[in-house]
C-alpha cells in the first residue's frame, strides 16, 4: 500500500494531508504474504460456505499415501511415494454434476495433503497445507468434498513440499465427463521426468547456470536434473498400449506432472481439442504437442497404424512410445518441425470469460518473474525481486476485475498457476492476442510479458505460483488475498506444513 498526499490550497497556505489510500496499482510494495494470511479480519475461510452435495449423486473414493519400489520398466526401479500403491495414483473419474468424496489416509512417514489442480472449489477444500488446511501427519486421515460441476482435465498432487513429493510420484488423473462422453476411446496420460541413476541435483549449487551455463532455451535446470522421462509412470517396453484399432478416433488426455516443458509428436495429424480443462476452437490440425509443467491438453487423434512418441529434450535421455493395442505399429520419429508445434495458447477458448479487453479494472498488479543468488541459500525464484512468504500478495475484494502482468526477466521458463479461479490471456509482448484463451497455468518464457484478467468470484486465500516446483520450492509463490477472509492456519517447521 503506498501513501496518497493530497495539497489542498485554503488561502494563503497550503495545507498537506498525508492519507492512507487504496491504489488500482499494486506494485508489490508494503505488505508479504505472511502478514496477511493468518490477519485476523472478516471470516476464517474454514467458516466459508462449502458446495452443497443436495440433490447430486455421490462418489466416493478411498486413497492411501504409502512408500513403494516402482517399477518404471523391466529393469528400472525407483522407491515411490504413492496414493495407492501405484504411480500415478488411481485415476479418478467422474460425471458433470457428480459431488465427491475422496478420504485421504496416510501411511507415509511424512506429512502430505491433496490438492486439485485447475479444479474450482471452495477454498477449504484446496490442499494447501498451511494456507486452506493442515497437513495430513503420519496416520491420519481427512475427506475432501466438492462439486464437480464442469467437464474436463484436471489431476491431483500433493501440495506439501510439493518439490519432492510430486517428484516422487505423489498424483493422478482427475477427469470431469460430460453426461454423454464424445468419444469411445477416452484415456488419460501423464508425462514425468525422474532422477533415477543418481541423485537428483540440487538448486542450491547451480549458479554456474547465472552466468552463462544456460541453454537458452528455458529449460537448462531440468535438463540438468533428470535423466528418464516417463508416460504413466512407465517407459521402454512396459508402457500399456493403448487399446485403439487402425481406423479408430479417439480422446487423448495429457497431463504434465514434471517440471520440464514436454513435447508429444504424433505419425499423422491431430487435433486440439482442450486446454486447462476448457473446450478450445481448432479446425486446424498439428502433428507436434508442447505441454508445459502442469498443463493439461486433449487432442482428438485417429489412429493410422504408427505410435505416438514423448519427445526425450536431452541426447542422453531416451524418447518414450506409447504402443498400439496388439497390433503391429511403427516407432519411427519424424524430423522435428517446429513450425507444427501447437502449445497451450495456440489457440481461442469457446467460451472466455470477457468478450473484449476489459476496462478499468478494479486490481492491477505488475508480476516481475526473475531469480537470484541469497547467502547461504543458493538460487533463489522471486516474484517482484522477494521470496515466498515475503512476495507481495494480490489483494483483492469479492467481486474486483483483477487485471495481472507476468513480465519474465530472468532466464528459466515459469509455468505460472493460479488456485481457484480460471483466467483469460488477453495479450503477449504487448499486442492483443487475436485468440483470446481461458486457462489456469500459463508458461512464461524467458523475455515474454502476458496480461491475464480474472474475476475475483471464489473467496479465499489462493496461491498463485510457478508450477515448476523446484523454483516454487525456492520462492515464486504469491497469494490472491481477499480482504474480507484470514486463514487460521500456520506454516513453517513448527506447523509442520510446506506449501
Amino acid at each position: 500500500m503506498k501513501k496518497m498526499v493530497i495539497s489542498l490550497l485554503l488561502g494563503a497556505g497550503v495545507l498537506l494531508i498525508g492519507i492512507w489510500g487504496v491504489m488500482q496499482f499494486q506494485d508489490g510494495s508494503g505488505e508479504s504474504t505472511a502478514s496477511v494470511l493468518n490477519e485476523a479480519k472478516g471470516e476464517s475461510i474454514t467458516d466459508l460456505k462449502g458446495d452443497d452435495a443436495k440433490g447430486h449423486p455421490i462418489k466416493k473414493f478411498d486413497i492411501t499415501a504409502s512408500k513403494k519400489q516402482w517399477n518404471i520398466n523391466s529393469s528400472t526401479s525407483v522407491e515411490a511415494w504413492t496414493y495407492n500403491q501405484s504411480v500415478p495414483g488411481k485415476e479418478l473419474r467422474v460425471q458433470e454434476g457428480d459431488y465427491v468424496k475422496v478420504h485421504l489416509k496416510n501411511n507415509l512417514d511424512v506429512p502430505v495433503t491433496i490438492h486439485w489442480h485447475g479444479v474450482l472449489l471452495p477454498n477449504k477444500m484446496d490442499g494447501v497445507p498451511g494456507v486452506t488446511q493442515d497437513a495430513v501427519l503420519p496416520g491420519e486421515e481427512f475427506t475432501y468434498e466438492f462439486l464437480a460441476d464442469h467437464p474436463g482435465t484436471y489431476w491431483y498432487h500433493s501440495h506439501q513440499h510439493s518439490s519432492k513429493q510430486v517428484d516422487k510420484g505423489l498424483y493422478g488423473a482427475f477427469i470431469v465427463e460430460k453426461e454423454k462422453p464424445d468419444y469411445a476411446i477416452d484415456q488419460a496420460f501423464i508425462v514425468d521426468e525422474w532422477a533415477v541413476y543418481e541423485d537428483k541435483q540440487s538448486l542450491t549449487n547451480m549458479g554456474s547456470m547465472m552466468t552463462g551455463g544456460m541453454s537458452g532455451d528455458g529449460e537448462a535446470d531440468t535438463k540438468a536434473m533428470y535423466d528418464t522421462v516417463t508416460i504413466n509412470g512407465k517407459n521402454g517396453e512396459a508402457v500399456k498400449p493403448l487399446d485403439i484399432q487402425e481406423g479408430e478416433k479417439a480422446r487423448l488426455r495429457f497431463i504434465n506432472a514434471g517440471y520440464q516443458t514436454h513435447y508429444v509428436q504424433f505419425p499423422n495429424q491431430m487435433r486440439v481439442i482442450a486446454v486447462d480443462g476448457d473446450k478450445v476452437k481448432s479446425e486446424e490440425k498439428s502433428s507436434e504437442l508442447e505441454i508445459a509443467p502442469g498443463e493439461r491438453i486433449d487432442v482428438e487423434w485417429t489412429n493410422e497404424g504408427n505410435a505416438i512418441r514423448l519427445l526425450s529434450q536431452s541426447e542422453e535421455v531416451d524418447d518414450v512410445t506409447i504402443p498400439l493395442g496388439n497390433q503391429e505399429s511403427s516407432t519411427s520419429s519424424l524430423a522435428r518441425d517446429e513450425g507444427r508445434t501447437v502449445s497451450g495458447t495456440s489457440y481461442e477458448s469457446e467460451e472466455l470469460l470477457f468478450k473484449d479487453i476489459p476496462q478499468n479494472p478494479d486490481v492491477t498488479y505488475k508480476m516481475n518473474l526473475n531469480m537470484g543468488m541469497n547467502m547461504g541459500e543458493g538460487m533463489v525464484f522471486q516474484i517482484n525481486e522477494d521470496t515466498f512468504p515475503d512476495t507481495p500478495p494480490i489483494k483483492v475484494k469479492e467481486g474486483d476485475l483483477v487485471k495481472v502482468e507476468l513480465k519474465n526477466t530472468g532466464m528459466l521458463n515459469h509455468p505460472m498457476h493460479l488456485h481457484g479461479h480460471k483466467f483469460q490471456v488477453v495479450s503477449k509482448d504487448g499486442r492483443k492476442l487475436e485468440k483470446p484463451i481461458v486457462k489456469d497455468l500459463l508458461n512464461v518464457k524467458p523475455g515474454e510479458t502476458y496480461e491475464i484478467y480474472f474475476k475475483a468470484d471464489n473467496k479465499g486465500e489462493w496461491l498463485f505460483h510457478c508450477h515448476d516446483n523446484n523454483h516454487a520450492d525456492r520462492g515464486m509463490i504469491t497469494i490472491v488475498d481477499y480482504k474480507s477472509v484470514y486463514s487460521p492456519f500456520k506454516f513453517g517447521e513448527a506447523s509442520k506444513n510446506t506449501p
